[in-house]
């Protein structure tokens, strides 16, 4: 029986305290404490990205094995210790969301009960994020798989470009959005040419926020196509109809509520002159590419005489590849946080920028206890 520095006993059956003290040593070894990187994806196409962090970071993938068995449940096998580690999960979302989303909450779970000292979410487009508002009697989609995420055992998350800013707000714990703009901008910069003769544009007046902060830093003119016939989130921010349109004043004889007065779209516009200039649509996220196709046809009409479009996530679903190479749209720039290889091979307009740069800082700097603020510098809140 021998005495610790920390004043515990330590018990070594079989052993006279004598044989201890003169020919065992005894060393007090600190547990290892690292970090490993991994990839929740069960696609080889979604772990592009993750191969690309890690050879930044210098370390290796993860030894893991997600698949779908016969029925599509979803199971994970962890091939080595995590125990005390701080774990990155990258997980990049497929067209196949839902099926991404259980690979992400069984690999945190599963790290989890592998006793992981903190786990961390690298999610470069967060799904369901449109999904961030009430609307008729539907649900807050994005503050439900927030939750998931937490029950999970994730403890920070990492993003980009979330849809709504305000998205964070549903999280118990940090969430670092990190922003693709300076990459955009600096393809504009090098990769467009004559771009000083270019002009920022907001495809609807929501997005004018964002196509202000690309042509402030650009130094460049700013348009806005307003009058745009489509269902804007903004028609149905408040969400519920409540209530009914039938006015019911039994058992309230003085009540009178004046009913709203229902929109009218004014004729469609674009306020700005494009005429003789390069027109640049920014979004954050290109999925149905219906009202891209429609904005470019109307600054062709106005005079523009080369469309690109810049948008964070390029989702790129069903028949955009087809509507993009049919279309007066010149360029599609997005970046790699969504795999798109199968979109551009069908449609050889669409280019991507490269990420993973600032994704694997954002990973060195958590793991370092270092700043985040160099990740943000310049950028404003409304940005």
């Amino acid at each position: 029986m021998g005495l610790l520095s920390n004043g515990r006993t330590l018990l070594l059956y079989g052993c006279q305290t004598g044989d201890i003290a003169s020919k065992l040593h005894f060393t007090m070894n600190v547990p290892k404490t690292g970090y490993r990187v991994f990839s929740a994806n069960s696609s080889s196409a979604c772990t592009e990205l993750a191969k690309k962090i890690t050879e930044r970071l210098g370390v290796e993938l993860g030894k893991s094995i997600v698949y779908q068995e016969s029925n599509r449940e979803t199971r994970i096998d962890v091939k080595e210790s995590v125990r005390g580690q701080t774990i990155f999960i990258i997980q990049t979302i497929p067209r196949d969301v839902n099926t991404a989303i259980m690979e992400l909450l069984v690999m945190a779970y599963a790290l989890k009960t592998s006793c992981a000292k903190n786990i961390i979410g690298v999610i470069p487009y967060f799904p369901y994020s449109k999904q961030c508002k009430m609307r008729k009697r539907g649900s807050i989609v994005c503050k439900l798989l927030a939750s998931m995420l937490a029950k999970a055992g994730l403890s920070h998350i990492i993003t980009m470009d979330l849809h709504q800013k305000e998205i964070q707000g549903f999280f118990s714990f940090p969430v670092d959005n990190l922003r693709a703009s300076p990459f955009l901008t600096q393809y504009i910069q090098e990769e467009v040419p004559d771009y000083r003769n270019a002009i920022i544009v907001a495809k609807s007046p929501s997005a004018a926020k964002r196509a202000q902060s690309y042509a402030e830093r650009l130094r460049l003119g700013l348009a806005v196509i307003h009058g745009e016939a489509q269902c804007a989130e903004s028609d149905m921010a408040d969400g519920r109809h409540s209530p009914p349109c039938v006015r019911n004043t039994s058992g309230h004889p003085g009540l009178e509520l004046p009913l709203m007065m229902a929109k009218e779209k004014p004729p469609i516009t674009v306020v700005g002159d494009v005429g003789g200039r390069i027109a640049i649509i920014v979004d954050d996220i290109i999925d149905d590419v219906e009202d891209f196709v429609a904005a470019a046809e109307i600054l062709k009409e106005r005079g523009a005489y080369k469309i690109y479009i810049m948008a964070t996530h390029g989702l790129l679903s069903a028949d955009a590849p087809r509507l993009i190479e049919e279309s007066a749209i010149d360029e599609v720039v997005v970046t790699n946080t969504v795999p798109h290889e199968v979109q551009k091979l069908q449609c050889p307009k669409i280019k991507t920028v490269d990420v993973s740069m600032i994704l694997a800082e954002a990973i060195r700097r958590i793991h370092n206890g270092e700043s985040m603020a160099y990740l943000f510098r310049n950028i404003a809140v409304d940005d």
